[in-house]
């Protein structure tokens, strides 16, 4: 059995490393359901723990709407007056509710093809790690 050098979360935040660059996107965030981080990529400047607080208040409020409304959320995005976004994107791994969040840095900017296949990578990472 190969032995790989890296532990699972620098895994997960080499994947987010190669997201941003691809994307230009200067943060992003993998969190559990709370909001606590798991992994991050950030450019300087940009502090991850505040992002992943702002994850969690996205999350619980998201999850309140979709109750009643009776709706799955897919995406949740918050627009800043600066034309910055912030993605987050929620899915589930081997029963894991995860998200994942992405500052977004210009309002025409795409994120949605760069966050899907990074969400398949991050689900092979877990599934080679916590399965």
């Amino acid at each position: 059995m190969k032995q790989n050098p890296l532990s699972g979360s620098a895994a997960l935040s080499q994947l987010l490393a190669k997201m941003n660059d691809e994307g230009s996107f200067p943060i992003s965030v993998l969190t559990d359901r709370q909001g606590l981080p798991i992994a991050f990529a950030a450019a300087p400047g940009y502090d991850p723990d505040r992002q992943s607080a702002v994850v969690a208040l996205v999350q619980k409020t998201a999850t309140q709407v979709s109750g009643h409304l009776g709706m799955e959320t897919d995406e949740i995005t918050l627009n800043a007056a600066d034309g910055q976004r912030l993605v987050c994107r929620p899915f589930e791994v081997s029963g894991n509710q995860l998200i994942l969040a992405v500052m977004v840095g210009k309002r025409a900017q795409t994120h949605r093809r760069l966050t899907t296949q990074t969400i398949r990578n991050i689900t092979q990472v877990w599934k080679s790690y916590w399965e």
